[in-house]
């Protein structure tokens, strides 16, 4: 059977299941529902969650796994403009070789990165939606175009 595979993808299967749970906080001065009379915001609610996929995704796992309809995610792309910096301490020397450095179109192992900062969030994703549930994911911003896949 045919397999998608690339380099760290071994040091990266597993990383979603080491990153530790976080809590989440709400932040009531940029709530959307301020100002709604008797209504107070809180995380029971629809959630917009700003920061890292991973951390929030591990968030709000031990309360919405296997519950989730839908996931969009505006991930960073691996066209080498936006000069992201993998970030995922995963233990391996390989890849702690690869944190704190940009991503540049002259990286060759651009892609290579990029999939081993997705895997672990897909693999969270996976777990948090429901059956049935799927995912939107924006990528490729310069044609507006999304994909749909479920997980």
């Amino acid at each position: 059977m045919p397999a998608l595979t690339w380099t760290g993808k071994n040091e990266v299967r597993h990383h979603h299941e080491t990153v530790p749970i976080r809590t989440l906080e709400l932040d009531e001065p940029n709530s959307h529902a301020k100002g709604i009379d008797g209504w107070k915001p809180n995380l029971d609610d629809n959630l917009i969650i700003t920061g890292d996929y991973l951390d929030a995704m591990k968030a709000l796992l031990p309360k919405y796994a296997g519950k989730v309809d839908v996931i969009y995610i505006d991930p960073p792309y691996n066209t080498g403009n936006e000069g992201w910096v993998y970030n995922d301490n995963v233990n391996s020397p390989m890849i702690k070789d690869w944190l704190g450095k940009a991503v540049g179109n002259d990286d060759l192992q651009r892609h290579d990165k990029w999939l081993c900062m997705m895997y672990p969030r897909l693999q969270l994703m996976k777990q948090l939606l429901k059956m049935g549930g799927g995912n939107s994911m924006l990528y490729w911003e310069r044609r507006n175009r999304t994909s749909e896949m479920p997980i």
